[in-house]
């Protein structure tokens, strides 16, 4: 399998030199250059595998040639052993043909550690393999930083720095991020949004002279390992509900396009999707291009869904290189206009083109709440505010209700227990794992919103002794 970048001029890699890039050295991001397609019968003969078993089969195409067939089982196995259910993303039905897929049983409760526990052991084999020491630099809107240390912490070739809005995630959210403590693991609170976290990630990953010969590494949804990671789930809540044989709808909460870019990719594998919804809050860039062709950007407002707190979708690149028919250096002028004038739209054809699939919808604070009261007195099942906003979105924006319609529970609501009180809810407990999260010891850098400044911290620190 050979990797090209949407903007058309990084040469191609393959898997293991994907993993490691992150982004392309021409800014853009990486897509596999074919699709691997399953024919219906394939995908329906596995049905009832375990969910390890299932992601084997569903990503093997993608690490071909990179990573033996018996090591990837062996790492597979190994990533979804640590999560908390036994079926690792079960459904739970809410309505009348509407589910809620919980991602939300790994170790940090949030949808990212299906990707980022996987990710962490897919960089340890490769890095001993290759006798490499690398940086991983990410940005958080609260989940991502969460779930890339849990994932990466015991990686012995890893030094890990991850920077979130100062004052901006919920206080479980940092938590989770501040008090897992070690030489190689780095919290920096910019005073800035995520966006402008986001922003220095890039700008440093397109100038790495900082680093003095050391590589960056992403864990943004930029680095291929996520989104594969995601595509699996598509078919695992599929697979349960009748597919192959008939087609499903999913409602996804997404700032960053990462989660359903997976959905969209499952589709052209061979799942049948019949209709992808994005669910958003009011930082709404995505439903301005979804419902009327016109990704501008617009004031950045914090909410209630903090992960969703985004101005900028990087994944949506991906989408733009398939609309434009795969054509990089077509992609790379429109990028380059938007950077300039922060406007964005496309052809009426490749608009429309999109629209056969998706459709959009942003949630407001107030409809927020609304919808987990609305769920919890129907179900007694309480949401957390992104899952709630994907429930809203599938009902206002459903197009067939014989069609099974799935919402993915991105997650746990302990996580965000202000929006849940504020919905007249009482927020759950931490389970035991995370029963002593307020009492641990915290550790984290607060930086000014500049790339100079958090650049001469990366490079200053050492690990175990170690300089960078």
């Amino acid at each position: 399998m050979r990797y090209i970048s949407t903007r058309g001029k990084a040469p191609a890699l393959n898997f293991e030199d994907v993993l490691l890039a992150g982004l392309a050295s021409d800014g853009g991001l990486y897509v596999p250059e074919n699709l691997p397609r399953f024919s219906v019968e394939e995908i329906a003969s596995w049905a009832g595998l375990p969910y390890h078993e299932l992601a084997f089969r569903v990503m093997r195409p993608f690490v071909a040639g990179s990573i033996s067939d018996a090591d990837f089982k062996a790492i597979l196995k190994d990533t979804y052993a640590g999560f908390a259910h036994s079926a690792v993303a079960p459904l739970k039905q809410l309505d009348a043909n509407e589910w809620v897929l919980e991602l939300f049983h790994g170790p940090t409760l949030a949808f990212k550690d299906f990707a980022l526990q996987l990710l962490g052991r897919l960089l340890d084999h490769v890095l001993q393999k290759r006798g490499e020491r690398v940086v991983i630099m990410g940005a958080t809107s609260g989940d991502t930083g969460s779930a890339a240390i849990e994932g990466c912490k015991a990686c012995d070739n890893v030094d890990i720095f991850i920077m979130h809005p100062h004052n901006r995630v919920s206080a479980v959210q940092r938590r989770q991020m501040t008090t897992i403590l070690g030489d190689n693991i780095h919290n920096i609170a910019i005073e800035g949004n995520f966006d402008d976290c986001q922003e220095m990630v890039k700008a440093s990953f397109a100038d790495q002279g900082f680093l003095k010969g050391t590589r960056l590494v992403a864990v943004n949804s930029i680095n291929w390992a996520r989104i594969m990671a995601q595509i699996v789930y598509y078919f695992h809540a599929a697979l349960q509900l009748g597919g192959p044989a008939r087609s499903i709808a999913f409602s996804v909460p997404t700032g960053n396009f990462g989660d359903i870019f997976a959905g969209y990719l499952a589709r052209n594998m061979g799942l049948p999707i019949s209709q992808l919804i994005v669910a958003t809050n009011r930082n709404d860039i995505l439903h301005r291009f979804m419902s009327g062709n016109r990704y501008d950007k617009d004031t950045l407002h914090p909410s209630l869904s903090p992960s969703m707190d985004i101005m900028v979708s990087s994944n949506f690149e991906r989408l733009l290189f398939d609309l434009h028919g795969r054509n990089g250096l077509a992609v790379a002028e429109l990028l380059d206009g938007f950077k300039a004038s922060g406007k964005l739209s496309v052809e009426e054809d490749r608009w429309t083109e999109a629209r056969k699939l998706f459709d959009s919808l942003a949630v407001d604070d107030e409809a927020t709440c609304a919808t987990i009261a609305e769920v919890y007195k129907a179900t007694g099942e309480v949401l957390d505010p992104h899952t709630a906003i994907g429930v809203r979105a599938a009902r206002d924006c459903r197009r067939h209700l014989a069609t099974p319609m799935v919402i993915l529970g991105t997650a746990h609501p302990v996580k965000f227990p202000e929006a849940v009180e504020k919905a007249g809810v009482t927020a759950p407990q931490l389970p035991a794992h995370l029963a002593d999260l307020h009492e641990r010891e915290e550790r984290c850098t607060v930086l000014a919103n500049d790339l100079k400044v958090v650049q001469q911290f990366v490079s200053a620190q050492g690990n175990r002794g170690k300089p960078l």
